[in-house]
Parts: C-alpha cells; structure tokens; sequence
C-alpha cells in the first residue's frame, strides 16, 4: 500500500514505527543500547538469528524510520543516517576502495568533498583523477584498470553545473565501478540517481531536509546487497552515526520537504529572472532558464529547477561584498537549502581552500554569489535584491 502514496504522503506517514502508546508525533529513543529477555536472546540477536537493535551505534529504532522514510522518498532499498553530510560522503567513497584503487570524480565539488578524494584518498595509497564533468568523454578518457568509483555532484556547488548522470553510469557499468550521486542541490523531489543508473546516493541531510536551521545529518542510500557487503562494517565499526534526537528533527523536516522547496525553487527562478536582466550582473546560472548551457541534460533528467541561484557581479569581489552588506532579508550564510534566503561568496568561504587556478577552472570568480531562497515572500526577496543592487558601485 505505501508504495502507492506519492511523496508528500511518504514524507508525512512514512516508515513510522509507533510505541505502545499510540504517539502521534514519532517518538525518540534516547539510548545507548538494548537489553535482551535472555543470554540466548542476545546470542540471537548477534548472530542476526532475529530482528532487532544493538547499539545505538548501529541503528534505532528513530534513525530505522528516518531512513526508511528516505528510502521511500528515494526509491532505494537501504539507507544509512549519518552524522554529517560530509560523514556521508566520506563513508560512501572509502567503504568501497582500498589501496591501489583509482576514483575518478568531477572536479566541481565542494571543497570537503574534493578534499576526502583529492588529498585524504590519496592518504591511504588510492589514486584520484579529477574531471570536467560535463563531457562524457572526459569520463571515458579517465578510466583506469582500476577505477572503481565515479563521484559527482549535479548540479554542482556553487556554479550549477549539471552532469549527465545516466552516461556516467552507463561508462562506470561497462568497467564494474560504482557511480556515487551527491544529490542536494537537485533535493530528491526534482531528481532519482538511482533511476537514471547511479548506484550510490549522498545527502546533506543538513540542507533541505533539515531545511530549518536546526541540526547537522546525512544520508547514504542504495540497494540492500551494496549496503550489506560494502557499507555496514565500516558504518558499524567506524562510527559515523546519527544522533536520535538528530533523527526525529530530520523527520520532522521531512514532512514539509515538498511545501518547502516548491516555495523556494519558484523564488530562486523569480529571482534568477530579474538578475539575469540587471545591468550589474555579468551571468545568472540557474537550472531552470532556458540559456543554462545544460538545458538539455536538465529536461531529461530532472523535474524541476532548484532552490539555488548562481550569480556573477560585474565589480568584482567589492560588488559582491557590497550586494551582500546591502541585503536586508537575505542573510550571509555558507549553509543552503535552509527556510530564510542565505548568500555566500565562494572565493571566500565554501571553496576559499582551492587555488585561484582551480577556481578559475569551476567558473569562481571574485564576482560570484551563490544564493540559496527561502520560503520568504517572493516579492519581499526580489524587492530586496533590487534595493541591494543599487547600492553596489558601478
């Protein structure tokens, strides 16, 4: 029956595990571990003889239905919550590689993704190619005996590039290696990896689901055997869970998703328009405009746009400084997908690690601006900006 509801009805009802009580709202379940009737009991449960927790560690009874409601969402057969988005990410690449593996990834990360397989990979005898990840050949020419994991971002943080996820896949099966899908610039609402052949997906909980503010988490979602065989002993003896408490706000998160981000993503392509047309803007990207130079890959495989906005001033790093400064809504903030409109300039925060020369290659310039919208609105937000852009020099 689950399986029919659309996902506003999964993000609300799904995977809920009630108590004796009949609680409403899901309960959290605050322990550390879990007491057995009996020693064979516990011998039991150990051996997976029969169903049930261990260690908070390893999973409960809150986190169970987190994941099982992103499951849903998703349509994987497995998930693992995690502490982080970045907890995430990391246990995804390196539960699957070992020395003298090779990963090839798209070199439009953000700069902790680029750093887990550009320097910390690297670390521990598994070599690393980066890419310009929107030309498939690019894939292709990387490809080594011993690739055995693609990862990418689409769209990309903060430039919006998006990637043709079903050709990675299509070249990471002709190889055996396994393509792992950072999907949350795209939120699950507007794009399935997993139906377009990824095998792998990542969230920053933190973001959209989340959405508020509140509280760090991650995701991993997959099929049950990729799970099993590659993921479990690494999550379970490494260590990266999630809180309960983080759980059951994420749950909560979960239930406005979809209110949210429509919201959101019908500002940000309101916004983009008006940007795109200002004489102190040099560029908008935004997945939703026709001259995205994506458009193709976009109308294929994603439903929607996005809640973010890339924009370039014309003045350099003082314009974006100044549009920023002159915000009255909009706050300065390298979070994203959160329910208040936040901006941040990249050069400067989320990629101020990379070389100029690196920057340059992803399109960072001193000029560019990543805008996340919030549910604030639309009108308010525009006006905002209009109010802003006047106050920049030039």
């Amino acid at each position: 029956m689950t399986k029919k509801w659309r996902p506003a009805t999964q993000l609300v009802h799904g995977g809920t595990l009630r108590s004796q009580y009949g609680e409403t709202s899901e309960a959290i379940y605050l322990t550390q571990g879990f007491v057995y009737e009996t020693a064979e009991a516990a011998e039991a449960r150990f051996k997976g003889e029969n169903d049930g927790f261990i260690y908070a560690r390893y999973g409960s009874p809150t986190n169970d239905m987190f994941e099982k409601r992103m499951c849903m969402l998703e349509g994987a057969e497995e998930a693992r919550a995690t502490a982080s988005g970045m907890a995430a990410v990391a246990a995804a690449i390196l539960c699957q590689v070992k020395a003298g593996d090779h990963i090839v990834a798209a070199r439009a990360l953000f700069g902790s993704c680029r750093w887990v397989v550009e320097t910390l990979a690297p670390k521990y005898g598994v070599e690393c190619t980066l890419v310009d990840g929107r030309d498939l050949a690019n894939w292709e020419k990387a490809i080594q005996k011993n690739t055995k994991v693609f990862f990418l971002e689409s769209p990309t943080n903060p430039t919006l590039e998006v990637i043709d996820i079903a050709g990675v896949a299509k070249l990471a099966n002709q190889v055996g290696a396994k393509v792992v899908v950072d999907n949350v610039f795209a939120t699950p609402l507007f794009q399935k990896p997993l139906e377009l052949g990824a095998h792998i997906v990542v969230y920053s909980a933190t973001k959209h689901i989340d959405g508020q503010g509140r509280c760090l988490g991650g995701v991993v979602l997959s099929d049950k055997q990729w799970i099993d065989e590659s993921l479990q002993d690494y999550f379970r003896h490494t260590g990266p869970a999630m809180s309960p408490f983080n759980a059951w706000t994420l749950l909560k998160g979960v239930e406005t998703l979809p209110l949210r981000v429509r919201q959101q993503t019908t500002s940000a392509s309101k916004i983009a328009d008006i940007l795109a047309d200002h004489p102190k803007v040099a560029r908008v990207i935004y997945p939703g405009r026709a001259d995205h130079p994506q458009a193709d890959i976009i109308a294929k495989q994603m439903s929607g746009g996005s809640t973010l906005v890339c924009l370039e001033l014309k003045g350099g790093k003082q314009a974006a400084f100044g549009l920023q400064n002159a915000l009255e809504i909009v706050k300065i903030s390298n979070n994203l997908g959160d329910a208040k409109s936040l901006i941040t300039h990249p050069a400067t925060t989320t990629h101020k690690n990379l070389t100029d020369e690196a920057r340059a290659e992803l399109g960072i310039s001193e000029g560019t601006l990543r805008l996340s919208a919030g549910i604030e609105d639309t009108d308010d937000l525009i006006e905002d900006f209009v109010q802003a852009l006047e106050k920049v020099p030039g």
